[in-house]
């Protein structure tokens, strides 16, 4: 992965800050990340059309394209991407309620998959926020050690 003489960096890593997400409709996706994922108001940056929300330990921002002040945040190319997506990770969850949950919002479910992550291998939930971003929320490990 690196060299071996090359000298390692002058810090260690923590984990995720933040995410940013660009959006076209602010209110839609303050009312999807409150309410369909629970995220709690973080900073908020008004001349710059930018609403952070806590996402457990890290932030979610998100950026609302159609601002003035999001200038710079505009893709050079419409419909271009350059994330496939963003693991949330949660606590434990009973996968009929967590089913129940999002169809109540009208949340597509696109793929249920038991596989690895930072925490272990774990069940796990791939959905869309209203803007096309790919969400995975992820349950705690069902099998810290990998083995399953």
């Amino acid at each position: 992965m690196s060299s071996a003489s090359a000298s390692p960096p002058p810090f260690s890593l923590v984990g995720l800050d933040h995410v940013v997400f660009l959006v076209d409709d602010m209110a839609r996706a303050l009312a999807f990340y409150g309410d369909v994922l629970g995220c709690q108001p973080g900073y908020s940056y008004p001349a710059l059309g930018m609403e952070q929300v806590w996402t457990g330990a890290s932030l979610i921002v998100l950026w609302d394209t159609t601002h003035p002040g999001a200038e710079s945040a505009r893709p050079p190319v419409a419909g271009g991407r350059n994330v496939d997506h963003v693991c949330i990770a949660t606590s434990p969850f009973a996968p009929d309620a967590m089913r129940a949950h999002l169809a109540a919002h009208g949340v597509a479910i696109e793929r249920e998959a038991t596989h690895g992550g930072a925490r272990g291998v774990g069940l796990s939930f791939y959905i869309r926020d209203p803007f096309g971003n790919k969400l995975e929320l992820k349950g705690p490990a069902e099998y810290p050690d990998g083995r399953g």
